[in-house]
């Protein structure tokens, strides 16, 4: 059987997008491997071979000795096709490609775009690492058999550059989310899940349910900033927050059953304008009216399937009187939820995805 290996140095084993999507569809055809650096273990799961060479100590550890440990474990696999899954491993993607093997570049996001938004580091920081990792990128991906891009926006980017780029977006497996539950049985109670971050929105959404009445808020992720983590625990709105940390998936549908609104109101920062957030259509596949930041692209989206409302994400009364809105119109959240769910059904969905996903695949192999 044609064997295929999915390396990561920097994502959790099983992350939604490489392990339960991506080497999940491909273990129906494939032998897959998947290396990782977690320092929890070999082992096998829903048919993926799981490898692991070890948690880093730290960040430069992992950008050095952790991904050189996963270019020699990737090598001892001797596969036709590697499927690389984070920027500090295209220089090993070279070097698999000395190897004659074929290589895959997944991009995420826009790394560059990325960098130039990180406002800790100094601006001029900033903008050389953003234009040498944009020209060690291009230099890295014209040379591999292919690029797979999260989004159509990011394939844009990389087709002029590997003329073999498709888009596989992060749409959800409707199987995993299970059947919708009742809207009218659901608490009063709204959510937000995935990693909270001051330009996730955090504080303003936080400050919202300051005034938002009998509803409370399931905050379901990992603080990625402690100081923001220690802020917002201080805001008022903060008891009417239930914070439930990281969940696995089995915990996120519990959350996303109860839950009779959903929140993606992220900051319109570069990188987000163009993204097509996971959560979103997660919460519409599960019934779940959606609160979403008002970006043209989100607004497009959410205007379509008329599945929820947009805001001003850095607004707090905006957030509120959606919130407020939805609580308040249960017969029109209700409709909402149920177009959501009719809209992952029909379009946003990993099926087919999955499909594009092979279909590389085959092509490559020929």
């Amino acid at each position: 059987m044609i064997r295929v290996v999915h390396l990561t140095s920097a994502h959790p084993r099983y992350d939604t997008r490489i392990f339960i999507k991506q080497c999940g569809s491909l273990a129906k055809q494939y032998e897959v491997s998947l290396v990782v650096a977690d320092g929890m273990g070999d082992e096998v799961k829903n048919g993926v071979r799981i490898f692991d060479v070890g948690k880093p100590v730290n960040r430069k550890a992992r950008m050095l000795k952790t991904v050189n440990d996963v270019f020699k474990k990737a090598m001892s696999l001797d596969a036709e096709i590697y499927h690389l899954h984070d920027p500090e491993l295209l220089r090993i993607g070279l070097k698999l490609k000395k190897a004659e093997k074929k290589v895959i570049f997944d991009a995420h996001e826009d790394l560059p775009l990325q960098i130039q938004n990180k406002t800790y580091l100094h601006p001029l920081v900033r903008k050389w690492a953003a234009l040498f990792f944009r020209h060690f990128e291009t230099y890295a991906c014209s040379r591999f058999d292919a690029v797979v891009a999260a989004t159509p926006f990011i394939r844009d980017k990389f087709l002029p550059i590997n003329m073999q780029t498709v888009d596989i977006n992060n749409y959800p497996v409707l199987e995993e989310l299970g059947n919708a539950v009742d809207y009218r049985s659901r608490d009063d109670a709204i959510c937000y899940v995935g990693y909270i971050t001051a330009v996730r929105g955090i504080k303003e959404l936080v400050k919202a349910m300051e005034s938002v009445e009998g509803c409370r808020l399931l905050l379901a992720g990992k603080f990625q900033e402690s100081a923001v983590e220690k802020e917002v625990q201080e805001y008022p709105g903060w008891q009417k927050v239930d914070f439930l940390g990281f969940l696995d998936r089995s915990g996120i549908y519990d959350v996303l059953s109860r839950s009779k609104a959903g929140l993606v109101t992220l900051h319109p920062t570069p990188n987000y304008l163009d993204a097509l957030p996971v959560k979103m259509f997660e919460y519409m596949a599960a019934g779940v009216p959606v609160i979403a930041s008002d970006f043209p692209l989100w607004r497009s989206i959410v205007d379509e399937a008329a599945c929820g409302l947009c805001v001003d994400p850095e607004d707090p009364g905006a957030i509120a009187e959606a919130i407020a809105y939805i609580m308040n119109h249960p017969e029109a959240a209700a409709q909402m939820g149920a177009n959501g769910v009719e809209a992952a059904k029909t379009v946003y969905n990993w099926h087919a995805q999955e499909q594009k996903l092979l279909a590389l695949y085959a092509e490559l192999l020929l």
